[in-house]
């Protein structure tokens, strides 16, 4: 039976991956009004920015050894290089495609985690991976095998999955490098540094960019996305991590596509046929078996 204190951590990510999800819809509705790097940029460093104040209230403001901050700037470099791939593969190949790469990023995140933090899996948790990635794919699909099958793999989907790769050493990592500091602290320099990252690659494109000709509801969605799905989401999976082991945090996101479909479902977008039921309950089976049995990591 899951603790209290553990019955919270886990009702946290799930929370986040639901706001997680909610930055799909909004990505959309604002990605034309800045290139899609550039939007990303701002974001960490927005993100960076209003975080600061509550580490320095909390913490204090200490700069972190070369070796500390070295692994900081690791992690955010997977974050940087799995979003760059992401919209570098979207010029180049559909959305559908890219969800159905997505669902195999907690088997990727799994197998980093063996390696780098010496998670055992097990062959009953082994197998609730491969059942949770089958219930996200038919979630995708709808259901439908034919629209699975009329699938053409192609450049844009090498990219993304290259990305998938990057992103998937982003927990075993956060544990690998994590040196007690609180989970906050880990947060804002690993959003700074990826801000620092994305600076390099824009080319410093933010400085001549007109910024009184962005529409405001590109700002707006700019902010959602700086506070809650980077700020907030980032801290709570960071700080779930640390108390859970890497594939179980990380295994929540099986849950993303059904939390698309519920939010298209309260914009209006109708919801879909009852052939994605089926996927959602083998997600639900597999993901308590993965969260079943002690977390890696004791509370703390």
């Amino acid at each position: 039976m899951i603790s209290a204190p553990l019955a919270r951590v886990h009702g946290q990510v799930l929370a986040g991956r639901m706001l997680v999800a909610t930055s799909f819809p909004v990505g959309a509705a604002i990605t034309h009004g800045l290139e899609p790097e550039l939007l990303t940029m701002v974001r960490f460093a927005l993100a960076s920015l209003l975080f600061l104040p509550y580490i320095i209230w909390r913490h204090g403001f200490v700069i972190p050894s070369a070796g500390t901050l070295a692994g900081y700037a690791a992690i955010g470099g997977c974050l940087v290089t799995f979003f760059w791939c992401m919209f570098a593969a979207l010029r180049l190949t559909s959305a559908l495609n890219a969800a159905a790469l997505f669902t195999i990023l907690p088997c990727i995140a799994a197998l980093y985690a063996a390696i780098l933090v010496r998670e055992r899996l097990g062959a009953r948790r082994l197998v609730a991976l491969i059942l949770g990635a089958v219930g996200a794919l038919w979630v995708v699909f709808r259901g439908d095998m034919q629209l699975f099958l009329s699938l053409a793999f192609n450049k844009g989907d090498l990219i993304f999955l290259a990305g998938l790769f990057a992103m998937g050493l982003y927990t075993p990592l956060v544990q690998r490098f994590n040196k007690s500091e609180p989970a906050a602290v880990m947060t804002f320099w690993t959003m700074a540094t990826g801000a620092g990252w994305l600076l390099l690659l824009n080319n410093f494109e933010v400085f001549r960019t007109e910024w009184s000709t962005v529409e405001f509801h590109v700002l707006a969605g700019i902010a959602y996305l700086a506070v809650f799905t980077t700020i907030i989401s980032f801290f709570i999976l960071q700080h779930g991590t640390l108390r859970l082991g890497p594939t179980r945090a990380m295994s929540y996101g099986y849950l993303t596509p059904t939390f698309v479909v519920m939010i298209e479902w309260a914009l209006g977008h109708g919801l879909p046929s009852a052939m994605t039921l089926p996927g959602i309950a083998v997600i639900m089976a597999a993901m308590l078996v993965l969260q079943s049995g002690a977390p890696r990591t004791e509370l703390r």
